[in-house]
């Protein structure tokens, strides 16, 4: 903001055009001290006022993403079954907690500390919050709150990849390790202004570039992803989710409200996610300018919007085709992808290239689905193909449809700034991106892949076969989660020959022979032929 306020050359000029107008020099000096007093105090208030909106718009910020572990909480428990639900509920608070002091222990200096020596690669400042705040780099607590919540939402993503089968401890281990080192290393890479591939940079751009990854397409959902993608990979899947003969066996999760109450929260929280991304909202695009930083977090809650009702009406009709059914796990897994593919490019777009990138990121979620089952890899939630594909794509759709005007915005870029390839900007920005991508790849491989295949040596990472069966709840925490009545436990598990069939009105194709039913809405149940055209109409 510009400044009101007198220096000395100021008081200097004032006392003299004072004096020209006839008073005397000693009531010229008195009027100008007076007069340049009151503007340093006017500036010094304006100064403070747009200090404190931006931290308030941070704070507020902070809020929403951290309202999203709640949100992952809940589409956490609905995507399990019931006999694991308390467990997954409480990782989900045991990611923000553990997650919480690793961050300030170590995981923000390694990210944000630019202190006496700087490289980018890694922090080295500010371990334990000391020397914070800093003035002269402009953060303040507010910052350091945003931060924390955006490294455990990375946690969230991991922790529905491998739940119903491991360790308790384990989660406790890679979520130490995760926020403290993996996730900060990578977000120094991209949002300081000395990474090695960050685009802002004022000089030595990747590809005179730097890669556009504004809230997080690589840094959050790849590094979550794929730090998942390791651990379900290692520990293998579910017992009883894919058959002898190595076909799929379908294990739904035991409540599609939760799913949806889940799905709806976590939208609320991408509005302080994306929008919030933009750190400062009091920041004009040019002297008496209508549009501001402002316009651009109005934007980006537009497009992050567009991409995910078009993911998820896309996922719809598609799965409708594929299935037969309107399945509401697959509708609100859509919808987040879309989210998930639009945080790259959010602040950078047209809200009808969001529209795009939801279309496309729905079909690379039920391409990486399809490929999973192929490979027979079990991720109750499909976090790694959600997270670690869509934010993929989402890396490479800002590299064809980034907009000129927009990166000159956001990044204080000139017109000669490169920007997406099929608006003209060239490829040196999709370039960037994909190095983005191979690196991040390459990094969270090598550090979660060795810790999830240490854990696993170690016989730390899976439980046992008698602890998966009868459900992490009863073998952990004491108890199933549910009750009927005061004295009365539900009871989660049946035996496979005991267990009901389903109901006799359900609409579909014979199950696979001499394939005995399980529990319905608890255990596998075969996955059934889609319904003929005919019947779909039915």
């Amino acid at each position: 903001m510009a400044s009101f306020g007198c220096g000395a050359d100021e008081l200097s000029s004032l006392t003299q055009l004072l004096a020209s107008t006839g008073l005397p020099g000693g009531n010229a000096s008195t009027a100008g001290h007076f007069i340049c007093d009151k503007l340093n105090s006017i500036s010094n208030q304006l100064s403070a006022t747009s200090l404190a909106v931006d931290n308030s718009f941070l704070l507020f910020s902070a809020y929403l993403v951290l309202i999203m572990q709640l949100g992952f909480a809940m589409l956490c428990a609905g995507s399990v079954r019931a006999k694991n639900a308390m467990n997954i509920v409480l990782i989900n608070v045991l990611d923000a907690a553990c997650g919480g002091l690793s961050y300030y222990l170590v995981g923000f200096a390694f990210a944000f500390g630019t202190g006496d020596y700087v490289n980018g690669f890694i922090g080295n400042y500010f371990f334990g919050l000391s020397r914070y705040p800093d003035a002269a780099a402009g953060l303040d607590y507010s910052f350091f709150l945003m931060q924390w919540a955006f490294a455990v939402a990375t946690l969230g993503i991991t922790c529905g990849s491998i739940a119903e089968r491991t360790h308790f401890g384990a989660y406790l281990i890679y979520s130490f390790f995760l926020t403290g080192f993996v996730y900060p290393i990578v977000s120094h890479w991209i949002w300081t202004t000395d990474g090695w591939a960050s685009a802002s940079k004022t000089s030595n751009l990747l590809f005179g570039s730097g890669a556009i990854d504004f809230a997080g397409c690589g840094v959050v959902h790849m590094v979550g992803g794929i730090a998942g993608f390791w651990g379900a990979f290692i520990e293998g899947p579910r017992i009883g989710r894919f058959s002898r003969s190595g076909s799929s066996m379908e294990m739904r999760g035991h409540s599609g409200t939760l799913v949806i109450l889940g799905t709806f929260i976590l939208w609320f929280g991408w509005f302080g996610f994306n929008p919030g991304s933009f750190i400062k909202i009091l920041v004009p695009y040019g002297p008496g300018s209508f549009t501001g930083n402002w316009t651009g977090v109005g934007r980006t809650a537009v497009t992050t919007t567009l991409s995910g009702c078009a993911a998820a009406m896309t996922t719809l009709f598609s799965q409708r085709v594929l299935t037969g059914e309107w399945r509401v796990a697959d509708v609100c897994n859509g919808l987040l992808g879309g989210f998930a593919a639009i945080t790259a490019g959010c602040a950078v777009v047209d809200p009808w290239a969001a529209v795009i990138c939801g279309i496309v990121a729905s079909w690379v979620l039920i391409s990486c689905n399809m490929l999973a089952e192929r490979i027979h890899y079990d991720d109750p939630l499909e976090a790694a193909q959600l997270h670690g594909g869509c934010g993929t794509w989402g890396l490479i759709f800002t590299g064809l449809f980034a907009k000129r005007e927009y990166v000159m915005e956001v990044y204080g870029r000139d017109a000669s700034t490169p920007h997406g390839l099929f608006l003209g900007g060239g490829g040196r920005l999709l370039a960037a991106n994909v190095v983005e991508i191979l690196a991040i790849a390459a990094w969270v491989s090598v550090t979660m892949g060795t810790l999830f295949f240490a854990l696993h040596k170690l016989g730390l990472l899976r439980i046992s076969e008698e602890d998966e069966m009868a459900g992490l709840d009863i073998a952990y925490h004491g108890g199933p989660a549910y009750y009927l009545e005061d004295n009365q436990k539900l009871k989660s598990t049946q035996s496979f020959d005991q267990s009901p069939r389903p109901p006799p009105n359900y609409r579909t194709a014979s199950p696979v022979p001499g394939t005995p039913y399980r529990n319905y809405y608890e255990s596998p149940r075969p996955v059934f032929a889609s319904p003929s055209i005919s019947s779909m109409a039915a």
